[in-house]
């Protein structure tokens, strides 16, 4: 009786990490879903994003 008691009680916890798992590719879609509606609709989403007009500066000098 206890073996089929720990069977029940894995299976439940297998079923929660599955459940867990299928929400969290889901938020993943739908993020991802959304930032292509944005980058489709012509939004500026700046995001994470760093949008400069200065060039960049090289590390070292460049010999002549």
């Amino acid at each position: 009786m206890f073996e089929y008691e720990l069977q029940q009680i894995r299976s439940a916890e297998m079923i929660r990490e599955a459940h867990n798992y299928r929400l969290a590719r889901e938020a993943v879609r739908s993020r991802r879903a959304a930032k292509r509606e944005a980058a489709r609709s012509g939004r500026e989403d700046s995001e994470g994003r760093v949008h400069t007009n200065r060039q960049r500066r090289h590390w070292f000098a460049r010999a002549a």
